[in-house]
């Protein structure tokens, strides 16, 4: 599971993958999710599974400002980062650990992609939308 969300917690952007898949194969498809929504955010927080050169250049595009953590064998670590929103990124994993709670999306049952984003769509309704 990934995705993109606003500073309170609320998904804009959702998608699934294999788990052999590397992480950073979703990141255009998330943000076309979110550019087509016109809600392009101001920072984009990921952990150092996302730190690549691309994803930095194509923020830098879009007008979105990265703040990903680099590893360690990086060798391009200049500039400042951004500690106090780098530290927001609790945000997104809140929001995972309270979608978690539904058990069909914690133990993904679906045997089909289609229909766990389908189990994981209904989640964030009724998670944000719901009570």
């Amino acid at each position: 599971m990934h995705l993109i969300c606003d500073g309170n917690g609320l998904p804009l952007a959702v998608t699934v993958s294999p788990g052999q898949e590397h992480e950073t194969q979703q990141v255009c498809d998330l943000l076309q999710q979110v550019i087509d929504q016109q809600r392009l955010p101001e920072k984009l927080a990921g952990d150092k599974g996302y730190s690549a050169d691309w994803i930095r250049d194509l923020c830098g595009e879009l007008g979105i400002r990265p703040v990903i953590a680099r590893r360690v064998d990086e060798v391009a670590r200049t500039g400042r980062f951004d500690r106090k929103a780098y530290r927001r990124r609790n945000v997104i994993e809140r929001c995972i650990n309270s979608l978690k709670w539904f058990r069909r999306v914690a133990t993904r049952y679906e045997k089909l992609a289609l229909h766990y984003l389908g189990m994981l769509k209904v989640a964030i309704l009724y998670r944000f939308l719901g009570r």
